[in-house]
């Protein structure tokens, strides 16, 4: 639990300060949810549940509704006077912002503009946002910091990188403050299994690692074996879902004490390849993968991994369970229990 581990410390408080999280109904949202929850905050749930869970919903207020509903989002802003936003609703998956560009523009932008525009409207000026290292493109085997060109190559990055620029018009029009979080490739569950990782359709490639032990897939595939790797499957780095929502916490707390806005990339530093994953799951498991190959895909970087220890110098951030076997046996208690129904 993220309060509990030293990263972000316990707070007190003589009354609720609410703090609005959109897309806390599912993967990464939920978990902020909790970490807010111990930090102190009462995190209130906006989520239109497309492809979050109510039974994620454990730490706070729910409030059903759309980011395009403008008058949705102006009831809710109204009824809890948030203190600040933490924004994560949004599509994600790349091959669906391929084929269907438009309705990563209409949500992601259309939707993140509209409750931008009511969070000012509504005096909610500190705002929180989950973007991702998507928005730098594709850079092959250079390490990322928040300086490298932004140059997505599919809608889901470039809808990220406009709600970025979007955030800072209205820095410099209306006073919003922002902390800006890219994030590398997320995975872990709450140690305690109270949330977790449940996508339909499950895309990532811890859950379907396990998903293939557990016997709920035939079997992996590994999309690349001749990458210029040491065992020829591509490389990423991976950062614990916990430690990730830590920073956000800390990030709040950034805005919250009055500074200025700030932009931090979310990685390790470390990569680990396709086969490092799966060998990892073997030994935490004590299963076998079960897995075939497949040709690469189009738009797979050999390596992406982080070079940026900003979130740590400047937060103070420290990444406490994002080591390979931490990752996969949270995840693995959580799969073994953790489903949610809508």
């Amino acid at each position: 639990m993220a309060g509990q581990r030293g990263s972000v410390p316990e707070q007190e408080e003589t009354a609720l300060t609410y703090i609005l999280v959109t897309g806390g109904a599912g993967y990464i949202g939920s978990h902020a949810c909790k970490a807010l929850k111990a930090a102190g905050y009462t995190p209130v749930t906006y989520d239109n549940l497309s492809t979050g869970w109510q039974d994620a919903v454990k730490f706070g207020p729910f409030e059903q509704g759309d980011l395009r509903d403008r008058e949705r989002l102006d009831a809710v802003f109204a009824q809890y006077q948030p203190a600040a936003v933490m924004h994560f609703a949004a599509l994600s998956q790349v091959g669906e912002a391929m084929s269907e560009p438009g309705r990563y523009w209409a949500n992601n932008v259309g939707g993140s503009l509209t409750l931008i525009e009511a969070a000012v409207a509504a005096g909610c000026l500190d705002f929180v946002f989950s973007s991702t290292c998507a928005t730098y493109g594709e850079h092959d085997n250079v390490v990322l910091d928040e300086n490298t060109p932004q140059h997505p190559l599919n809608a889901y990055g470039a809808s990220k990188r406009a709600v970025e620029d979007i955030l800072r018009d209205f820095g410099a029009s209306h006073g919003l403050r922002s902390v800006i979080f890219r994030y590398f490739n997320v995975a872990g569950a709450d140690p305690e299994a109270a949330v977790g990782e449940f996508h339909h359709p499950e895309t990532h490639l811890v859950p379907l690692v396990l998903d293939a032990i557990d016997g709920k897939r035939d079997a992996l595939t590994i999309f690349g074996t001749d990458y210029d790797t040491a065992d020829g499957t591509c490389v990423r780095d991976y950062v614990h879902v916990c430690d990730l929502v830590d920073a956000h916490v800390l990030g709040l707390r950034w805005l919250t004490d009055g500074k200025g806005s700030e932009v931090f990339n979310l990685g390790t530093g470390t990569g680990f390849s396709v086969r490092e994953v799966m060998d990892k799951a073997g030994e935490v498991t004590g299963r076998a993968v079960p897995h075939v190959t497949g040709p690469r895909r189009a738009g797979d970087c050999t390596k992406l991994v982080s070079g940026s220890v900003r979130a740590a110098t400047v937060l103070g951030w420290e990444a406490t369970r994002s080591n390979l076997e931490t990752m996969i046996a949270d995840a693995w208690r959580w799969h073994k229990v953790g489903a949610y129904e809508r």
